[in-house]
């Protein structure tokens, strides 16, 4: 067998010593030996900080999210070369669609992020803060990437997308990442890392692996550096608990495995379209990847009346699961990554049968297709059924790691969501019901101990992603057991690889750190108007101050005449007693369309292409007949736009403060508008 590669400061090395042989899952023959021994790991953290951080450091959230793009669409043209080592892991061709396609979709996911950020390395958060009467001292808060490195301590169940998923936030954030797979099935991270780093795509430095064990590297990781951990609840306190990581105070990601639940709701009766979606999950979720999944149902609970029925109807879907080698096109159920988690999940069924029963499956015969049943890490679907869920504490504390749940019962949605917090913490919990004043009970009372709860029925179980499958733009971590941690959750997750500084200066100031105009700014007056300029010569700042215009009762008249809005607020003959208004008053929306009169200059072709929309929009004090209005017009911001296709038209989308002033110098109004502005 081959020594698998680390790859660190830029190049690939094989470890010392013997190493750790791996094997195939199924038939139980070497695949490979992980070995990190004789690795400098403070150097591997060094050359990190000191190569990758500042290459990634100073690229901006669009070329990170071009870059991850890139790399995505690498990878999903190679993709089939790692379905081919993924089979070793005991999983099917749909199990490692999840983790390889679902990985590299994470990769273009968080691409698509970029178009929430600047085109700049750092970003603002939040809204401005005014500090002062006259508004001549203000405070924001900035985001930059910290100095350090990711430190990735991976889970064996998902080797391709447990990496990407974590990295593709972290780079998008502009930190590297230093990735510890679980040795059992690094063999398949090593061949997604041996592509990533061929490809070119990544800066030097923004990616290193070590497949084997982690030594000392906790040893020497530091302030600017964050950890992240998923895997056992035990392992993941014990590093989290670490002298350095506590004396350094390292930010510490953690993504236990937990017991998450899945509720029948009360509504629901055998042979209703619910009580279908039930059955149908269950199954999926205890067999999917052999039920080695950190999100995968560990507790199922039914109604009082229906457990019996439940019980039989989750045994008879298991029975029609065909168990074997996944390279056999009818295998639906794959082997466990090894026999040693084979044989962990055996001690914990037996613990669990001090309370329970076995309602479906063996631990000792299965029949196995394509495969020979003592040489593979096979294992049957196990249903336990537990009838007195508050006497029994075991269920709620041990999990099994493998195609293994236990069907208990409640009386009332109360006692239901008291059953499910006794997992003490889980990162996912479901319920299946058509009753929306039930789902809205449940989703209340349980939500302070899950970090995701899904609501199935009839109307979205046909487009669900299902109880098991995290999400790039949502949050995936929990509470307690769970970890306490999160990760991804879209802008959420990249936040965790940025420090926060919150920067006081004078408007004008603020505008020139954060390249965003902020309120009572120092606007540049240039001759040109801004309409006539493209995107390239445009700066934030940019002003124009128009004429000024008189607002008529006619005017009003005549916009309501046009638009059909005749509010009383805007008829000449309303009696204004008791109302906030003195007299007639304009429409807000006319307000605003003269204000666009006066500031749009566009009578002749130019760079702006169109306008696309509104941000935000006041109306902030009522304009009665005789005021005189005008408008301060000022570039507040720029974004970037890629080019769809070959054809289409280099541009970016420009933001616009509008600020609507009346004679005395007051807003009016205000908004911010943006239009698409063409490049040269």
């Amino acid at each position: 067998m081959n020594k698998l590669g680390n790859y660190i400061t830029g190049k690939w090395i094989t470890g010392d010593g013997d190493g750790q042989p791996l094997f195939d899952a199924v038939t139980g023959e070497g695949v490979a030996i992980a070995s990190t021994k004789g690795l400098d790991f403070a150097g591997v953290l060094k050359y990190g900080r000191e190569v990758g951080n500042p290459a990634l450091r100073k690229m901006t959230f669009h070329e990170r999210g071009r870059m991850l793009k890139a790399l995505a669409t690498h990878l999903m043209e190679r993709k089939e070369q790692f379905y081919k080592i993924s089979y070793h892991t005991g999983a099917t061709r749909a199990d490692s669609w999840i983790d390889i396609e679902g990985g590299i979709g994470n990769l273009f996911s968080n691409a698509s992020l970029r178009r929430k950020f600047p085109d700049l390395p750092y970003t603002t958060d939040g809204d401005p803060i005014g500090l002062s009467k006259e508004g001549n001292f203000m405070a924001h808060h900035l985001l930059v990437p910290k100095e350090g490195v990711a430190v990735h301590i991976n889970a064996y169940n998902f080797p391709v997308w447990g990496m990407l998923e974590k990295c593709a936030v972290n780079w998008l954030a502009g930190v590297p990442a230093v990735v510890k797979p679980a040795s059992i099935t690094s063999y398949l991270t090593e061949a997604v890392v041996r592509e990533i780093i061929a490809s070119g795509i990544l800066p030097e430095g923004a990616l290193q692996l070590l497949c084997g064990s982690a030594g000392d590297m906790l040893d020497h990781v530091m302030a600017q550096d964050v950890v992240t951990f998923t895997g056992s609840k035990t392992t993941g306190l014990m590093l989290k608990s670490h002298k350095n990581i506590l004396e350094e105070t390292v930010p510490f990601n953690m993504e236990a495995d937990s017991l998450n639940a899945l509720v029948l709701g009360t509504d629901v009766t055998p042979g209703s379209p619910e009580w279908d979606i039930f059955i149908k999950e269950v199954r999926k979720e205890i067999t999917v990847k052999a039920g080695q999944k950190c999100t995968a149902i560990r507790r199922i609970f039914v109604p009082q009346h229906l457990l019996e029925d439940a019980s039989i109807a989750l045994g008879k879907a298991l029975s029609q699961t065909i168990i074997g080698n996944p390279l056999n096109e009818k295998v639906r159920m794959g082997s466990l990554a090894s026999l040693g988690q084979r044989d962990e999940v055996k001690q914990n069924i037996q613990k669990l049968l001090a309370g329970a029963q076995i309602v479906y499956g063996s631990l000792d015969s299965l029949e196995v297709l394509d495969a020979d049943a003592k040489k593979g890490a096979f294992l049957s679907p196990i249903l336990l059924l537990n009838e007195q869920p508050f006497r029994t504490e075991t269920v709620h504390d041990i999990e099994c790691f493998g195609p293994v749940s236990t069907i208990m019962p409640y009386d009332g949605i109360a006692e239901a969501i008291t059953l499910v917090k006794k997992g003490k913490g889980s990162l996912c919990c479901s319920i299946v019901t058509n009753d929306d004043r039930l789902a809205t009970e449940f989703v209340i009372g349980a939500a302070t101990h899950h970090g995701r709860i899904l609501v199935l029925n009839r109307d979205d179980a046909k487009e669900s992603t299902g109880h098991g499958s995290p999400l790039p733009l949502l949050v995936h971590g929990g509470p307690g057991r769970a970890g306490g941690g999160e990760e991804m959750g879209g802008v959420r997750g990249v936040k965790h690889y940025m420090q926060r500084v919150a920067i006081q200066g004078s408007p004008t100031t603020i505008t020139a750190i954060t390249k965003s105009f902020q309120p009572n700014a120092k606007g540049i007056q240039s001759i040109v108007h801004p309409f006539r300029k493209y995107y390239e010569e445009l700066q934030v700042g940019d002003q124009v101050i128009t004429a000024k215009r008189k607002i008529t009762p006619e005017d009003i008249d005549a916009f309501a005449g046009l638009s059909g809005d005749h509010f009383y607020a805007h008829k000449k003959d309303t009696d204004f007693t008791g109302t906030m208004f003195e007299q007639q008053v304009a429409h807000g929306y006319f307000i605003l369309s003269a204000a666009a009169g006066l500031f749009v200059d566009g009578s002749e072709l130019g760079p702006v292409l169109l306008n696309y929309g509104i941000d935000e929009l006041r109306f902030t004090k009522p304009v009665y007949p005789g005021a005189e209005l005008t408008v301060r017009f000022t570039c507040k911001e720029k974004i970037p736009q890629d080019l769809k296709d070959e054809n289409d038209i280099p541009k970016g989308i420009v933001k616009w403060l509008v600020e609507m002033l009346d004679e005395t110098g007051e807003h009016v109004g205000i908004a911010t508008i943006l239009t698409m502005v063409k490049r040269k």
